[in-house]
């Protein structure tokens, strides 16, 4: 068994991980916000991951089973004041009082380890009221649709334009706002990239009925500026770490 280390930017390295499973990455474990280190059994193709990867560091691993060792560091996480995400393999009790949801990071995005995902939570959290219709656009693993009916939401719609977000997330269907009746919808919650939330922006307005709210996020502090100037009526902008989240509506 080797392992590479890789460097990545903040907000290339949910790609990067998903990019790593694909390529049959045994366990990966984030060194820091920046750096991970992927782990291959000995049969992997290591010239061509070092071809995709030149600047990678290669290390030999003792034998060991280190897809143990790498969900082992994967442990819950309390977001906000109502969720509990747990590795879908672990089986660590609910905390009382908290909604449980499963993740399986590296499939899709929105595992609820990222910034982005957990300011969208606590968005539902104290947005969702009992019986209203939500839509989430950009799905992904499917978390916050997941998140918005445990919360209540009478209607929730999910969608995706990819099609294995649609098969992992088992829910919603393949295509984005477009599809959506205008005026139909008290919530939606959009966890994209700000060029998408830009370019979507007028079918979000389309789709919400008088007095909804959009949460958008999926996007840093950097590019904050320009997705509000696209979106009308921001009230808030919420910030965790580098990341933002936009309240609009």
């Amino acid at each position: 068994m080797f392992s590479l280390e890789i460097d990545s930017t903040a907000d290339a390295r949910d790609l990067l991980i998903a990019d790593l499973w694909e390529l049959g990455s045994t366990g990966i474990v984030e060194l820091t916000g920046t750096r991970l280190r992927a782990f291959f059994e000995s049969g992997a193709d290591r010239a061509g991951l070092l071809a995709r990867y030149p600047d990678a560091a290669v290390r030999e691993e003792e034998n060991r089973d280190w897809v143990r060792h790498a969900r082992d560091l994967l442990p819950p996480m309390e977001v906000g004041r109502r969720f509990f995400l747990v590795p879908e393999w672990r089986d660590d009790p609910t905390p009382p009082g908290r909604f449980r949801i499963a993740v399986n990071p590296g499939l899709a995005f929105g595992t609820g380890l990222h910034e982005t995902t957990r300011l969208c939570l606590e968005g539902l959290e104290d947005l969702v009221t009992p019986g209203i219709a939500v839509l989430d656009v950009g799905t992904g693993s499917g978390i916050l649709a997941k998140a918005a009916r445990l919360l209540g939401a009478g209607r929730v719609v999910a969608c995706d334009v990819d099609p294995e977000a649609i098969r992992i997330a088992a829910q919603g269907f393949i295509g984005s706002a477009g599809a959506v009746r205008s005026a139909s919808m008290d919530l939606v919650v959009a966890n994209i990239s700000p060029e998408a939330i830009i370019a979507l922006a007028p079918e979000f307005a389309r789709v919400l009925r008088r007095g909804g709210t959009l949460l958008a996020s999926g996007f840093n502090t950097t590019e904050a500026a320009a997705v509000t100037s696209a979106l009308a009526g921001v009230r808030e902008v919420r910030q965790k770490g580098e990341w933002a989240l936009a309240v609009a509506g």
